[in-house]
C-alpha cells in the first residue's frame, strides 16, 4: 500500500511539474508572437512615417520572458547541445559521473541565480528602474526570471533521478 501511495504521489508531482513547464513555455511562446507582431508593426509603421514607440523597450523585455521561459522546456526535452566529442570518449561510466557532477553543479546554480534574481528585483523595486522609452517598470522581470530558475531546480533533480530518461517529450 505504502509503494502505490509513494508512486502516486510521485506521479502526480511529475505530472504537475510538466504541467508548469509547459505553462512556462506557453508563455515564452506568446512572448515570441508579440515581438514577431510588435517588430513588424514598427516595420510598417517606419514605411509610412509611424514608427512604433518604443519598440526596443517591448522587445527587450520579451526577449528576457521568453529566454528564461524556454529554459525549463529545453532541459527537461534535454534539448540543449552535449558535447558529443568529449562524450563519445568517455566510458559509461565516465558519462555517468560526468553527467552527475554538471547537473549538480547546474542545480547549485540555478539556487544561487533565483536567490540572487529576487534580489536584483527588490533593488530594481527600490530603485525605481524603468526602460529607457517607455518608462516601465522592470523589477517584475527578475522575478519573472527566478520563478523560471526555481523551477529548473526540481527539473534537473528529476533528470539527476532518471539520468537516461527526459522529464518530457519535445
Amino acid at each position: 500500500m505504502q509503494t502505490t501511495t509513494l508512486g502516486r504521489l510521485y506521479g502526480r508531482y511529475t505530472s504537475a511539474l510538466r504541467r508548469i513547464v509547459n505553462l512556462l513555455a506557453a508563455v515564452a511562446a506568446i512572448a515570441i508572437v508579440i515581438m514577431i507582431l510588435v517588430t513588424c508593426v514598427d516595420v510598417v509603421g517606419r514605411r509610412i512615417g509611424y514608427p512604433l514607440k518604443g519598440t526596443y523597450d517591448i522587445v527587450e523585455l520579451l526577449s528576457a520572458i521568453m529566454i528564461a521561459g524556454a529554459l525549463p522546456y529545453t532541459t527537461a526535452c534535454k534539448g540543449h547541445v552535449a558535447i558529443e566529442f568529449l562524450l563519445q570518449r568517455l566510458s559509461r561510466r565516465g558519462r555517468l559521473i560526468l553527467d552527475i557532477f554538471v547537473r549538480s553543479a547546474s542545480i547549485l546554480m540555478f539556487g544561487f541565480l533565483t536567490w540572487r534574481f529576487i534580489q536584483y528585483g527588490g533593488e530594481l523595486r527600490a530603485s525605481g528602474q524603468v526602460t529607457l522609452t517607455l518608462q516601465w517598470p522592470v523589477f517584475w522581470l527578475p522575478y519573472w526570471m527566478a520563478v523560471c530558475t526555481a523551477v529548473m531546480i526540481p527539473v534537473l533533480l528529476y533528470l539527476f533521478m532518471h539520468p537516461e530518461k527526459e522529464l518530457m517529450k519535445p
